[in-house]
């Protein structure tokens, strides 16, 4: 009995000293963290030298950092971590952020509610989500390993180093739903005769004197919604086709110049083109904009778009129509939408001599009205979709 008592005794005084211990290892982790912050070291008390235990021993820094499988509003990452490392890591803290506005100080572990955080999951992790990632954008990403303790704070890794990778333009699932959007806004069909594209005297000038006569394709610039694959990758020459609902002719103005190119809409216009759906788009107006592409069949523009676009009937859309004669002698019957402007690009040089440039007969209005590298309206309900803008 004697022996149980004095066994009793020391398991008490034993455990009563391993609470004290714990709690003075407790404060003073609060104490070093409070004073590492305003700048000054602790030193470790020596009664405490040794009692490194495992949720102390400190997370590799995560390397070999690897990004894959982007698109325009998600990715994979994963990085090398040691076995030990990845069965005690419960959490990982994601730094991203675009690369242009970069704060290079970057968050402590006691910030995290304001970045990414996720529980630990299997490598590779995805990353989504169309409200902070946007198409054909340059991020910067770092990422911790951290242990959640009970008292609620974390064991953090150092930051690994910055990777930089650049998201992916609008799939073809994500072309299909703008698309679907647009069509909803294309209730008429006009009918129309010619293309035209406006200019100033200067460009027709020089096509006639250094191009021949051929009006060349020029690079697709960045306008519309940032992530149509065409901007800034597909070449073409830019043609109007709507008309004035009152007069069935193409409209008196223009922004874009005081010279105007006419051709027949047969040329751009037949069996033998293939048309592509781009791009929906307003710029903060009640109106809204559609590109489309022209490419002849088989040519570079084709093969170009066939894999990245949506291609449209000929006979049978809500935009961009073209019906062959039914008899002898009839003309093709050639239609519009009226209820949204058509940005129509041919992916082909077009010769002058196949129509004609004449002086328009109302004003030529300021540049501010032109569509050239214009903003998409991010807030618009009625032409965007949820992925990156």
């Amino acid at each position: 009995a004697l022996r149980m008592r004095r066994k009793c005794f020391f398991a008490n005084q034993l455990s009563t000293q391993k609470g004290m211990v714990a709690l003075a290892h407790l404060r003073w982790k609060q104490m070093t963290s409070k004073q590492t912050r305003e700048g000054h070291l602790l030193q470790r008390p020596e009664f405490m030298t040794g009692m490194v235990t495992e949720m102390d021993t400190p997370l590799a820094t995560p390397c070999n950092i690897q990004i894959c499988e982007v698109t325009c509003d998600s990715f994979r990452i994963m990085w090398d971590m040691t076995p030990e490392d990845s069965a005690r890591a419960t959490h990982f803290f994601i730094d991203l952020s675009r690369k242009e506005s970069r704060d290079p100080n970057r968050f402590k572990h006691r910030d995290v509610p304001t970045k990414l955080v996720a529980k630990a999951v299997p490598l590779p992790m995805a990353v989504r989500g169309h409200w902070f990632l946007s198409p054909r954008t340059m991020y910067c990403v770092a990422v911790q390993t951290a242990v959640r303790q009970a008292d609620g704070d974390y064991l953090v890794s150092e930051w690994s180093q910055v990777v930089e990778f650049c998201t992916g333009d609008y799939a073809m699932e994500h072309l299909q739903q703008l698309l679907d959007k647009a069509k909803g806004s294309a209730v008429r069909l006009l009918k129309f005769s010619v293309f035209y594209r406006n200019q100033h005297p200067e460009y027709f000038d020089y096509v006639r004197s250094e191009c021949g006569g051929l009006m060349r394709p020029a690079l697709k610039d960045i306008s519309g919604s940032h992530g149509s694959p065409i901007n800034g990758k597909l070449q073409g020459v830019f043609f109007s086709c709507n008309t004035e609902f009152d007069t069935g002719l193409p409209p008196r103005d223009s922004p874009y110049g005081p010279l105007r190119f006419q051709i027949p809409a047969g040329h751009l216009l037949n069996p033998n083109i293939s048309l592509y759906f781009a791009d929906f788009y307003c710029m903060y107006t009640a109106y809204h904009y559609v590109v489309l592409v022209l490419a002849p069949v088989g040519s570079e523009g084709d093969t170009f778009c066939r894999t990245r676009l949506p291609m449209l009937d000929l006979a049978s859309n809500p935009f961009l129509t073209y019906a062959a004669p039914q008899r002898p002698g009839e003309e093709p019957l050639y239609c519009h939408a009226s209820d949204v402007i058509l940005e129509v690009l041919f992916t082909e040089p077009v010769p002058l001599d196949r129509g004609s440039v004449e002086q328009i007969s109302g004003h030529h209005q300021l540049m501010s009205l032109t569509t050239a590298n214009a903003k998409k309206d991010p807030s618009c309900k009625v032409c965007n979709i949820s992925v990156g803008r």
